[in-house]
């Protein structure tokens, strides 16, 4: 039998795991969750609206969190996983390269994953109102009216309305990406489709819910990273695609990752629900050290990959498409009693008498913030500032790698993630949600002092130099970027100006949006992190040591940057003569002990924003001037060059000229 009539025989289709998995996790979270909603629907006060709901809402939860892994993992193959199509010569460019047929074929998975989560979303939204009238699900679905009910007044149809909107652009869009560079932007639209769910819930309100949500973010994240990557590695040992061993190999790292951060993410979250000595008296308890147990055992398989079949992958690579099977059927089981966790009655909560600050930030503020106690305060924030701490100890991995390493971009760069971290976790970050003038310092230093230091720290040039040449991997990543259309786009210095200052004052000039940010923790999410990408990239463009190609010179820049400055000296001017308080009602909420005045602290914080960015200004204009002046010596430098390579031909030209002027 020739070659090709064996390969043919091999190959796998991969549905029947994935359709394995589904019904594992939608029959287990349905059976669970079904067995406690008697008592659950008790406590609520709530008819019972029929098993099509009390067991079908967790069901199809459950399959929609399979099918988010499926679609990130299917992306992140794609993307990261294994190579596209690799351009031939030295200056390999990643900008416009195909993908191979597996690659193809991962993004098809990811979209179709997308579109089918989007169908459940839309289901979803009759079924939680079912669930919270005690309505039976036939007699809202077919009305038009429960819908829109349903998106007026439960919050949660809402959420589940967006994620459809979301998963429907990303899953579209899939069907008809063919290049890597699409594949990176699908692979964390894919992740921002689970936001929405991860953002709300029992995690985002009562006490300590800051804790609660930015946890529940990192697990929700590394379990689709871990299940999806294996469910996508999976299908591809499946269909005999190549760079299978460097394809597993690399999921490993993030197989072991995901076990650490799934693990320390879940103790925290669990904590702030349920005391230990309660685990075991209730059935939360139960299900909690179930799903704990099931990680480790995860964590065993993994162990037996890296020691068994990993080492066998060219000889055997069905036994670790099998095993892996396997394994993606116990991560299903998991996914499927974690969903149940939302059906379960909890434990008594760890404080019944909430205040209204608990309720609303999640913790309590007995004083005012002042100019010395805010580095007494602290409150670790478990998002951003551990966003900083891995950054940090990704730059110091990478200094092992590269020899000669300017120290000064070192400093810079861990001096960018200590501002970031202490920030977020000291006094400034507990009292940015409650004193407008706290939130416009804290605003500040994202936006315009944590970026001008990271883009001193030549990231990216650290990696290009960290990793060899030729490769698919992060330097290749790396270059490719800074040769995107995105990038030139982005860092042109009228785009760049404009993304900076719009996003910086949008919220301000428009109330009612500043009001919705600064009362919903989700909002505070997405707020830091506008702050900080759109404050990199102006200040890269600027005086950024990453390459940018085309980039304008040093005196142009300094051109715009002067441009720029008077509207955001103007945007403060603004906000210190307004005589109405922004999201008043939210503030007033709080019930602070020290009743503020409002007003006055709003002032204060557009003096704030007016005068605050006198101190990153010193360095920009410092690097700016340097850069004009490197720019002017090169140029000098060049024309020396090219008076010696012509023997100084335009002066002697000229010389001719004046002697026939003043022979004639």
């Amino acid at each position: 039998m020739s070659e090709v009539g064996v390969r043919k025989r091999a190959v796998r289709s991969s549905w029947p795991v994935y359709v394995v998995a589904f019904l594992l996790a939608a029959l287990i979270a349905g059976a669970v969750a079904q067995s406690f909603s008697g008592a659950s629907l008790a406590a609520l006060g709530i008819p019972d609206p029929g098993a099509l709901t009390t067991a079908g809402l967790p069901a199809l939860r459950g399959m929609v969190w399979l099918l988010a892994a499926l679609s990130t993992g299917s992306f992140m193959l794609s993307a990261w996983l294994i190579p596209p199509r690799m351009p031939e010569g030295e200056n390999v460019d990643l900008n416009g390269a195909r993908l191979t047929v597996d690659g193809v074929i991962a993004s098809r998975t990811g979209g179709w994953a997308q579109l089918a989560m989007a169908l459940i979303s839309l289901v979803m939204i009759p079924l939680v109102l079912s669930d919270v009238s005690g309505q039976p699900l036939a007699d809202v679905f077919f009305q038009l009216s429960a819908w829109s009910v349903a998106l007026e007044q439960v919050a949660e149809a809402k959420v589940w309305l967006i994620t459809a909107a979301l998963s429907a652009v990303v899953g579209g869009g899939a069907l008809f990406a063919r290049s890597w560079f699409s594949q990176v932007a699908l692979f964390f639209g894919a992740i921002c489709t689970i936001m929405p769910l991860a953002l709300t819930g029992h995690s985002a309100s009562g006490g300590n819910h800051d804790f609660g949500t930015n946890s529940l973010i990192w697990h929700l994240v590394f379990m689709l990273l871990w299940i999806g990557g294996l469910m996508a590695l999976v299908a591809h040992g499946r269909r005999l695609g190549p760079n299978l061993e460097m394809a597993a190999r690399r999921y490993s790292m993030i197989a072991f990752a995901a076990l650490v951060v799934m693990l320390v993410s879940g103790v925290v979250n669990a904590l702030i629900r349920v005391r230990l000595s309660d685990m075991l008296d209730y059935a939360y308890g139960w299900v909690i050290l179930i799903k704990f147990g099931g990680i480790l055992v995860l964590g065993l398989m993994g162990l037996a990959h890296r020691q068994i079949t990993l080492p066998q992958l060219e000889k055997r690579p069905g036994a670790f498409t099998r095993f892996a099977a396997v394994e993606v059927a116990v991560m299903a089981a998991i996914a499927g009693i974690s969903v149940t966790l939302g059906r379960t009655p909890p434990p008594p909560p760890l404080d019944p008498n909430l205040t209204p600050m608990q309720v609303k930030l999640g913790y309590n503020l007995y004083e005012p913030l002042t100019w010395t106690n805010w580095l007494t305060f602290w409150r670790p924030e478990l998002l951003y500032s551990v966003i900083a701490i891995w950054l940090a100890a990704y730059y110091l991995h990478l200094l092992r790698r590269v020899d000669g390493w300017n120290n000064v971009r070192t400093a810079w760069w861990l001096a960018g993630c200590a501002m970031l971290a202490v920030t977020m976790s000291s006094g400034l970050g507990m009292y940015m949600p409650a004193a407008y003038s706290t939130h416009m310092t804290v605003h500040m230093i994202l936006s315009m002092g944590v970026p001008v230091f990271l883009v001193l720290g030549a990231p990216l040039t650290l990696v290009r130099e960290a990793y060899p040449v030729g490769e698919f991997n992060p330097r290749l990543w790396a270059e490719s970027f800074q040769r995107s259309r995105f990038l030139q786009i982005v860092t042109y210095p009228p785009v760049s100006v404009v993304q900076f200052l719009v996003l910086f004052y949008v919220m301000y000039v428009f109330p009612s949006l500043y009001a919705l940010m600064i009362s919903e923790h989700a909002g505070h999410v997405l707020m830091n992190v506008v702050f900080l990408v759109s404050g990199y990239f102006y200040f890269w463009e600027l005086i950024g040591i990453d390459e940018i190609p085309g980039r304008a010179s040093a005196k142009v820049r300094l051109a715009w940057l002067w441009v720029s400055m008077p509207v955001h000296l103007f945007m403060g001017v603004y906000l210190m003569q307004l005589n109405f308080v922004l999201a008043e009602d939210f503030y007033r909420s709080l019930l602070l002990p020290w009743e503020p005045d409002l007003l006055h602290d709003q002032k204060v914080g557009g003096g704030i924003g007016w005068a605050s960015g006198s101190f990153p200004l010193v360095i920009v204009f410092a690097e700016l001037f340097r850069g004009w002046l490197s720019e002017d010596k090169r140029e000098a430098v060049e024309s020396d060059r090219r008076e010696e390579e012509t023997d100084d031909e335009e002066w002697r030209r000229y010389n001719e000229m004046l002697a026939q002027y003043n022979g004639r």
